[in-house]
């Protein structure tokens, strides 16, 4: 295994640890005093105008559409993106997650738009590319991905009731999801929807996704779900969104039956960049943990001499670190063998890096004692996104099972 990233990789690296400290930090007060005066005047789910400044920075410099990895490309036209490898990108991937709030979205590398867009580049039509995937990829619109549903459990994805119909030159979706990240914010003109197309199919061959306009008649948006309160205003909420609507039958993304199939090919990167996003939170809020501790005296001694302190501190360097090296080697092999083949580590990673970094947000938060629980610094926050990650993508349970499938296989008696 070779984890060593290429030239450009490492180049990119400094620029984006430049972008982040000459224009994104200093950024972020102005962010929350911006994203405070919307919900104040009764708008909660605009985005602050300082996101506009920093993706106009961010596109100067050439740190734009970064996570498209290397080969996925249409069929009929040239590679998109940055073109790295899945491996090269995911450090970028961690200095984002440092300044989750603003640096993914200001390089338009934000979940749930970047799964999207890999789906519209690898499986969409040329009509689906020209009319959502070049708006997205310019950054002029949103996206949201409508596959969790309020009424089943989600956690096996078979379960979904959601139904896509054929009829005549048209399909009828009818069904009602939850959880469709960013669905609120105005910029959000369409969703990516699975359902069931083929109610008698084999089990993972009956379900399908297509493209709805969120202004079409028949989709009514009716609210936004909150994480511990946090209703993440600035990023679009997390919509609760009722279909019962007809579109185009040139909207189906795909082909029919080929839901489960597209699902794994979006999430198999996409879970690279989310842990290694949380490993940037990770990193950042150990950071604030040594500054505080260093800086603040109980007993007669700075808080960062006291041995639970340093037991801490050390601790949350070896989880980060291991965890790190174990999304690395699922990188490398989503390179070198697939998705497919990567499926045990990438199901593995799914677990560790959350656990990992929610434990040194934990610990960070407990070193700042009534602080850490604050909206003064971003540990709070940053836990509450943490402990989503245990479920989004799939919970933790579910991963551990796959895992300890494949393990138990190497073990069957052979007759």
């Amino acid at each position: 295994m070779d984890f060593e990233h290429s030239e450009r990789s490492q180049q990119l690296q400094r620029e984006v640890r430049a972008f982040l400290a000459d224009h994104v930090y200093p950024a972020e007060h102005e962010f929350e005093e911006q994203a405070a005066a919307n919900r104040a005047a009764g708008t909660p789910f605009r985005t602050p105008a300082v996101l506009a400044e920093l993706k106009t920075e961010a596109r100067r410099r050439g740190l734009w559409n970064l996570f498209l990895p290397a080969g996925v490309s249409p069929a009929d036209g040239p590679e998109l993106g940055a073109g790295l490898s899945v491996l090269d990108y995911a450090p970028l991937a961690e200095l984002s997650g440092r300044s989750i709030a603003l640096a993914p979205e200001a390089m338009n590398c934000s979940a749930p738009d970047t799964g999207n867009m890999e789906l519209l580049t690898m499986f969409g039509t040329e009509q689906q590319r020209e009319q959502w995937l070049r708006p997205l990829l310019d950054g002029e619109i949103r996206s949201c991905f409508s596959m969790t549903e309020p009424d089943v459990a989600s956690s096996d994805a078979t379960n979904i009731a959601t139904t896509i119909t054929r009829d005549g030159d048209s399909y009828v979706v009818r069904g009602r999801k939850w959880w469709s990240t960013g669905a609120m914010r105005p910029e959000c003109t369409v969703a990516i929807v699975m359902g069931v197309n083929d109610v008698d199919g084999p089990r993972h061959a009956r379900h399908s996704m297509i493209l709805v306009p969120l202004d079409a008649p028949g989709v009514t948006i009716e609210r936004s779900t909150s994480v511990f309160g946090y209703d993440d205003g600035p990023h679009g909420g997390h919509g609760v969104i009722d279909y019962d609507v007809r579109v185009p039958a040139e909207n189906l993304l795909g082909p029919e039956g080929g839901g489960f199939m597209m699902a794994q090919a979006r999430l198999g990167p996409g879970r690279i960049h989310h842990c290694m996003r949380s490993l940037g939170m990770a990193e950042r809020a150990l950071e604030l943990m040594c500054t505080r501790t260093a800086s603040r005296s109980t007993f007669g001694q700075p808080i960062a001499r006291h041995g639970v302190v340093q037991e801490w501190i050390a601790e949350s360097r070896l989880a980060i670190d291991q965890a790190r090296l174990l999304v690395l080697q699922a990188a490398w092999l989503i390179d070198t063998v697939g998705v497919k083949d990567a499926r045990t580590e990438i199901a593995a990673i799914k677990v560790a890096a959350p656990r990992a970094a929610s434990w040194v947000v934990d610990r960070a938060i407990q070193a700042h004692g009534g602080a850490g629980v604050s909206g003064d610094v971003p540990l709070a926050e940053m836990w509450a996104q943490l402990r989503t990650l245990h479920l989004a993508d799939g919970p933790d349970e579910v991963h551990l099972r796959s895992i300890a499938r494949d393990e138990l296989r190497a073990h069957a008696p052979r007759d």
